[in-house]
C-alpha cells in the first residue's frame, strides 16, 4: 500500500517551517528499488481534500496508486499567510490590481529545493538522484515556479509540468530567462490551461504560453500544450490533466 508520510523542513527564507507531504509507492518498504521523483509545489492540495486549501485536491495519490510507473512525490507547502504564497513563489517582482506589488523571494525558494529539501529526500528514502529521474511541477504560481525552475536549474530537473502557470505577471523577465537558459537537449516541458480559467477571454495567456513554448523549443526543449476545454482554474479541473502530463514527462 502507498503511504503518504508529512513531516517539517526548516524554510529559512520565512524562518519557519514548511510541511512536506511525501508520497512513497506501494512495496516501497518491502523493496530495495529506488524510484525517480517529481518535487510539487502547494503540496498540501495534492493528495487529500481534507488537506486541501478549498476542499478538493487533485487526487494525485488515487491516480499514482493504480500507475504502472512507480515514483516518489515531495509535496512542499507554502505559506498560507496573506500575500506570502505570491512573494514565495514568484520569483520576480510582480504587480497586479488584486494584490498590488510583490517582490519575489521564488529563487530563495528554489534554492531551499536544491540545497536542502532533494539532498534530504536523496539521503533519507530511495530516490534516483541524477536529473533525468528528476522532475518538478505545480500550478498557477507553482506552474510559474515549475517554469522556471526548469529554465535557472536545468541541472537539477530534466522534467516540468507548468499547469496553468501564472506567466501573464512576469513574461519581460521570462524572455529574459529563456534567454540566458542552457536547456538540455532531453528537456520536457508541459504547458496547459483552460478555456473557462478568465471571465473575459483566454486569449492573452493563450499568447504568452504559445510564445514561451517557441521560446524554449528554439532552445532544444521538448513541448507538450495542452488547452483544456472547459477548465477552469481549479484543482478539480487541473486532476483531470494528470495522466496526459504525466505520460508525456515519464512516457
Amino acid at each position: 500500500m502507498s503511504q503518504i508520510i508529512k513531516f517539517d523542513r526548516w524554510y529559512e527564507p520565512a524562518k519557519e517551517n514548511r510541511c512536506i507531504h511525501l508520497y512513497l509507492p506501494d512495496g516501497y518498504d518491502q523493496s530495495e528499488e529506488r524510484y525517480p521523483v517529481i518535487y510539487m509545489f502547494d503540496g498540501h492540495n495534492l493528495f487529500y481534500d481534507e488537506d486541501a486549501s478549498f476542499g478538493k485536491s487533485w487526487g494525485l495519490k488515487n491516480f499514482l496508486d493504480q500507475w504502472p510507473k512507480k515514483m516518489i512525490v515531495v509535496g512542499m507547502e507554502c505559506s498560507h499567510t496573506g500575500n506570502d504564497r505570491l512573494k514565495e513563489y514568484s520569483p520576480y517582482r510582480i504587480y497586479a490590481r488584486m494584490f498590488g506589488s510583490i517582490t519575489g523571494i521564488g529563487d530563495l525558494t528554489m534554492q531551499w529545493i536544491v540545497n536542502e529539501v532533494k539532498p534530504y529526500i536523496d539521503s533519507n528514502y530511495r530516490t534516483w538522484s541524477h536529473r533525468e529521474a528528476t522532475a518538478i511541477g505545480g500550478s498557477s504560481m507553482g506552474g510559474m515556479m515549475a517554469l522556471y525552475a526548469i529554465l535557472k536549474y536545468n541541472h537539477v530537473f530534466s522534467k516540468s509540468a507548468c499547469v496553468s502557470p501564472a506567466v501573464g505577471f512576469a513574461m519581460r523577465d521570462f524572455r529574459k530567462e529563456v534567454k540566458l537558459s542552457n536547456l538540455n537537449p532531453d528537456t520536457r516541458i508541459f504547458f496547459s490551461w483552460g478555456t473557462h480559467e478568465w471571465k473575459k477571454s483566454d486569449l492573452p495567456m493563450t499568447r504568452n504560453i504559445m510564445e514561451l513554448e517557441s521560446l524554449v523549443q528554439e532552445k532544444g526543449a521538448s513541448t507538450w500544450l495542452y488547452h483544456q476545454q472547459g477548465g477552469r482554474h481549479c484543482e478539480a479541473d487541473w486532476e483531470i490533466q494528470i495522466p496526459t502530463w504525466m505520460q508525456f514527462l515519464w512516457g
